[in-house]
């Protein structure tokens, strides 16, 4: 009908056709530090890593982090296509 807007899967619009204001963006990442490698006194395991994670103190809290991806991004002495990271 005359008036009525479609809206997709998830879009929100106010009536003016905008998009609807209000959410802070969400962050996506957490910052950590890698501390190693899982090891015992005479074994490394490379294939798991242990890793700091800023705001998480204990167990409960890390569940969350179990199985997540891990991105190393690390700031470089030279430019490379017009950025450091």
């Amino acid at each position: 009908m005359a008036g009525e807007t479609k809206q997709g899967a998830g879009a929100r619009v106010n009536k003016k056709g905008g998009k609807k204001a209000g959410r802070a963006p969400v962050r996506l990442y957490s910052k950590g530090v890698i501390l190693g490698y899982k090891r015992s006194k005479s074994n490394c395991y490379a294939n798991t890593t242990l890793l700091k994670i800023d705001g998480v103190r204990t167990k409960e809290d890390a569940t969350w982090y179990f199985g997540k991806r891990v991105a190393y991004i690390y700031k470089a002495k030279r430019e490379s296509k017009n950025t450091k990271f």
